[in-house]
Parts: C-alpha cells; sequence; structure tokens
C-alpha cells in the first residue's frame, strides 16, 4: 500500500515535537464522531457515548482504563460507515481512525500465516473493508482480591436469621457458585421467604450437588433441593437473608439486569476461569458431535462481560442479537444475546475450562489469533449510510483513543500541530528556520507531516507557500489515492502556521 519512502519516514520521522516559542502556529484536523447510542467500554460496564461523564474511566487501546477528560458533541449530516465483526457492529464518520490492519488483495495473505507479517496501525473507517482485521485490546488491568467482608447486621425484629462467616474467600468454588447464579440464579426477598434459587435441568444432579456443597462450605448453610418431574428442572435454594443480600450486592437482581463488578472483571485471568466454568455450566451449551459452544443471555452488560472474559482466555468469541419473539407454541421469548465459540483453538480453551472433552475430527483453518494483549479478528462487512443528526466523541487522558463492542478508535482524527520559526536568509528575505509537529494519525499523516517539514527549512515563506500535495507525493514516491488528503492536511497546517506569524507580526507593527 505505502512506498519504502513513506514507510521509513512513519518508522523515523523528523523534527517531532513543539517549538516553545514558536513564531508562528497551525493547528488542523478532521472531528470524528460516533453516533448517539455507541456503546463505549467503561470500567464498570458498556455506557452510551452520549451518557459517557467526565472523570469516568474507559478502556483505551493497549488494555488499560483511562479518564475521560471531556465530552464532545456536535450535528453531523453525511457519511457515516456501519463496520461489523464478530464482536459486534460499531458506526463511526468516515475520518474516524481505527485500530487495524489492511489486507492487500495477493495470494500471500489469504491466509493466516500472511497475515500476521502485516503491520497494524490507526486507519480511517472509509479505507477499511470487508477482510481487513481490526485490532481489539484484552483488559491488561488486573487486580487481585482475597476475600470480601460480610455484613451479619439483622434487620428489627429478625431473630431468627443465621449469620454467616463474615469473611468470604475469593477461591474457585466462590466464583463458580457466582457463574451459577448470574446463569440460572434468582432472589426472593420476601418477608416469609428470603431465598436464592438456582434452577438446573433434572438431569444436572453434580452441579446441585456442587452447589450444595459450596454452600456448606462458604456459608455454613444446607441448600434445599427440588425436583420438578412435568418441567424436568431441578431446583436448589439457599435459604440465608445475608447470602442474598451479597449476591444481589455484587450481581443485581433479575435477569436482564445482571452484570459482574468491575473488580471481578480484573481478577487475575486464571482465577476468573471458575467464574467462566459456573456461567457456562449454568445457561451453556456444548455440542460435542460439531464442536462448538454458545451462550445465551437476555442482559447486554452481561453478554459484553462475558465476551471480556472470553477475550482475556485468549478465546476469540462471536456474539450476536437475536430479537424478541413469540414461537409457533405460543411463547413469548425475550430479546437475546448469544456468545458463540466455534473457532478451534478458542473451543480448545474454552472446553478445559469446562472439563469437557472434544474430538476435533477434521484440521480447520483460523481466521482469527492473539498476539501481544490483542485480539486480531477479520472484519465481515462495511456498509455505508447516510446520517443526520448528533454525534459524540470523547477527549481520553494518555491513550488518546477508546473502545467500542468491536473496535478501539483514536479519540480525534488526524491531528496536526506544525510550529515553525522564522529567520532571514543573507538576502533578508524571511525564511523558514526551523519547523516542527506533532501528528496523531495514520501513516501518510506522520510521513507528509515529517516530510513536509524537511521541505519547507530554508525556503522563503512565499516558496513555502507554493508546496502542494503532489510535491510531497512525490517526496515520498507516491501515495496511494485515498491517502492524498493527508498531504493536503500537512499543506493547511503550513499555511495555517505562516498566517499565524503574519498576523502576530502585523499586531505587533500596529
Amino acid at each position: 500500500m505505502y512506498s519504502e519512502k513513506v514507510m521509513d519516514e512513519f518508522r523515523h520521522p523528523k523534527n517531532i515535537g513543539e517549538i516553545k516559542d514558536a513564531d508562528g502556529i497551525g493547528k488542523v484536523g478532521n472531528p470524528v464522531c460516533l453516533p448517539p447510542g455507541s456503546m463505549i467500554h467503561a470500567n464498570d460496564e458498556f455506557v452510551p457515548i452520549d451518557l459517557v461523564e467526565n472523570e469516568q474511566r474507559v478502556l483505551g487501546h493497549e488494555g488499560a482504563y483511562n479518564k475521560v477528560q471531556r465530552t464532545i458533541s456536535r450535528q453531523y449530516e453525511g457519511e457515516m460507515f456501519r463496520i461489523k465483526n464478530k464482536l459486534g457492529v460499531t458506526y463511526l464518520t468516515p475520518e474516524h481512525e481505527v485500530l487495524a490492519v489492511k489486507v492487500p488483495k495477493r495470494w500471500k495473505y489469504l491466509f493466516a500465516k500472511g497475515k500476521k507479517t502485516l503491520p497494524f496501525g490507526w486507519h480511517h473507517a472509509n479505507e477499511l473493508k470487508k477482510g481487513d482485521l481490526v485490532v481489539y485490546p484484552l483488559v491488561v488491568e488486573e487486580k487481585d482480591r482475597k476475600f470480601i467482608e460480610i455484613s451479619n447486621e439483622r434487620k428489627k425484629f429478625d431473630y431468627k436469621s443465621r449469620q454467616v462467616p463474615a469473611r468470604i474467600f475469593i477461591d474457585t468454588d466462590f466464583l463458580r457458585l457466582c457463574g451459577y447464579y448470574l446463569a440460572e440464579g434468582h432472589l426472593s426477598e420476601k418477608t416469609t421467604k428470603v431465598s436464592m434459587g438456582l434452577t438446573f435441568n433434572s438431569s444436572e444432579t453434580d452441579l446441585a450437588k456442587d452447589v450444595e456443597t459450596i454452600s456448606k462450605n462458604l456459608f455454613g448453610v444446607e441448600a434445599k433441593k427440588k425436583i420438578f418431574e412435568k418441567s424436568h428442572t431441578l431446583k436448589v435454594e439457599i435459604n440465608n437473608v445475608f447470602v442474598v443480600r451479597l449476591f444481589k450486592s455484587l450481581f443485581g437482581k433479575g435477569a436482564a439486569k445482571k452484570k459482574i463488578p468491575h473488580w471481578m472483571m480484573i481478577l487475575p485471568a486464571k482465577k476468573q476461569k471458575s467464574l467462566i466454568e459456573g456461567l457456562w455450566k449454568g445457561d451453556g451449551f456444548v455440542n460435542r458431535k460439531i464442536p462448538r459452544a454458545d451462550y445465551a443471555t437476555i442482559s447486554f452488560q452481561l453478554a459484553e462481560q462475558i465476551k471480556t472474559l472470553l477475550l482475556r482466555q485468549k478465546i476469540i468469541p462471536s456474539i450476536y442479537c437475536e430479537r424478541a419473539k413469540t414461537s409457533k407454541d405460543g411463547v413469548r421469548h425475550k430479546k437475546a444475546y448469544r456468545i458463540h465459540v466455534g473457532e478451534r483453538e478458542s473451543l480448545k480453551k474454552l472446553a478445559k475450562i469446562l472439563k469437557e472433552n472434544l474430538e476435533f475430527k477434521k484440521p480447520a483453518a483460523t481466521d482469527s489469533w492473539f498476539s501481544d494483549n490483542k485480539a486480531f479478528v477479520p472484519i465481515t462487512g462495511v456498509e455505508k449510510i447516510r446520517y443526520a443528526g448528533e454525534v459524540y466523541n470523547l477527549e481520553i487522558e494518555d491513550s488518546k483513543s477508546y473502545v467500542t463492542k468491536s473496535l478501539a478508535v483514536h479519540n480525534c482524527g488526524d491531528l496536526m500541530w506544525l510550529y515553525i520559526k522564522v529567520g532571514k536568509n543573507k538576502q533578508g528575505e524571511e525564511i523558514i528556520k526551523d519547523a516542527r509537529i506533532k501528528t496523531f494519525g495514520c501513516v501518510a499523516a506522520l510521513a507528509t507531516s515529517s516530510k513536509l517539514t524537511e521541505m519547507a527549512k530554508g525556503l522563503t515563506l512565499d516558496e513555502a507557500l507554493k508546496i502542494d500535495k503532489a510535491k510531497i507525493a512525490k517526496e515520498l514516491d507516491g501515495l496511494p489515492p485515498q491517502k492524498m488528503h493527508c498531504s493536503v492536511l500537512s499543506m493547511d497546517a503550513l499555511r495555517k502556521a505562516i498566517e499565524d506569524y503574519r498576523n502576530k507580526k502585523g499586531k505587533a507593527v500596529n
């Protein structure tokens, strides 16, 4: 896609930084945004971009959480791009930069082995196509927790509630029980009956036994079990007000509102395996004949969190939404989110967590992989639509990026600050004595702005203004047609810097 000179300029840019006492400064850039409702990965849950607040922490492209410094909104009318991959769908304006890999149309790049040799970087949404790869970060923030404290304080007139240990250790048994509750649990807070119930298939006696053992060992409470023959279900109840309060405070109540607390989402990945085990055994499915695994939930937040948990285990999931519907027998099904694991290596890892034996008879190619705490996932569709309305963006501390359901995006478009220092040549003409840049952008943006500073040094101001996009491209042995706008952006920055200098000089004379 790029010439050797472009790549060399990108890898070794010149004149980077700012001139503190600059005579002229030119700032240019393309504002970029997402439509309202775009879900952003915050540290507590996925939040619509239009509801993100200052100081809130959101995930960046390096896998760490950073503070939101400023929220921005504006009116926009024009093209919007819909980019889809296994992890979800994101809508964004054309110039918005996505962390991605551009895959050339050559035979060697038809397979993963060839694609893995390609570099990743920031690419505009309007440059991406089906078959290119998005680079999605894994959460690298990690903090272990050994135990949680429980309040055993009884309410007024409560003389019977059996108290549980004041300290519950965060071990594999507790995390597995948490998974069972998230998948199959419900809470009753009636005065006459306060309990946590877990409903399994009547054949899942091993899971019921596991719950009984955990309840006895962790809380000192005997769980009760009952089989319902007509519905083929097996219900296990833990009748304890303190256990109910604990699970409600941790995960919420009601299937659609359940979510995992942030501290549990950043536990060591090895420890989280037990949480995944409980979740999947509770409400997941593994097909041994046609090796694959599926999970369903009506909680959007829980679905996205499970996706995050799986990615930390180096498991590539696919996630999609099923609309609410009524079946032929009249049963009303709520809107649901399904997580599918079918990629061979990912399925092997999940099977190991679930202690399942799967046989793979045929070899399988892979289109997704992990490297340096990043998932590389192919784009499965790009669609261009028209949009008119309000759009939003975020300014992020440190990483200058944030993560949607399916993409890592830069928090700005191509932004350039070009600084100039003006001197005089032997003829007394004003020349550009020094030029420096600060560029946030793609390969071409950095290469063109770097090359421009070299070209401009020593020229008179009028000569510098005659530099055009063709001259910049020629110095770099050419630019792809879709990247010529980067050279135009560089020229605009230089012109604004010269204009800024002349304006300041005029004011000083006046």
